[in-house]
């Protein structure tokens, strides 16, 4: 046994659905080599962060599920992860994995390219196809789309524009 042996050991990290969910997340920030203020904000939400004397951060449990997503991004690649992940996972919580990464992505104003290259490899991976999600996508741009608020000649506030889904 070398001296730093004991420091090689695995993390012992279980994958579960919830470890799976912050990792998804931090593989999907991390995509574009950016750690942007509004996507960790919505990390944060997403993961339930809690008050602490006056400022928002992570609670106890969540900072131990963060800290195991960390050690488990800076050792195993996106590809590794979602072999390991997807079979874990039910069908509702890849959507709600996806839904969440589309909202992240879109977080800081538009998806890098990284960020798109990360997520087809989140929905070829979770066996889900563009047709399925886009409905879900497209609420997810509406909900990020403040510039209606903003642009009075914004293409959505046209006189008889109405907001609907694809069926």
């Amino acid at each position: 046994m070398g001296l730093f042996d004991m420091f090689k050991s695995d993390s012992g990290d279980q994958m579960t659905p919830h470890l799976a969910f912050a990792t998804s997340l931090l593989y999907m920030i991390a995509a574009d080599g950016e750690f942007d203020n509004e996507e960790i904000g919505h990390l944060l939400s997403v993961l339930g962060g809690e008050e602490s004397g006056g400022s928002i951060g992570v609670g106890a449990n969540n900072r131990a599920l963060l800290d195991s997503a960390q050690r488990y991004v800076r050792k195993h690649s996106v590809d590794e992860f979602i072999r390991e992940a997807a079979p874990l996972l039910s069908d509702a919580q890849k959507m709600c994995i996806l839904v969440n990464l589309i909202d992240s992505s879109l977080a800081d104003g538009q998806p890098e390219p990284e960020e798109q290259v990360m997520f087809g490899k989140f929905l070829a991976g979770f066996g889900i196809g563009e047709e399925r999600f886009r409905p879900f996508f497209e609420v997810i741009v509406l909900k990020n789309d403040r510039s209606v608020f903003t642009n009075a000649n914004h293409p959505k506030n046209a006189p008889g524009f109405q907001v609907t889904l694809p069926r």
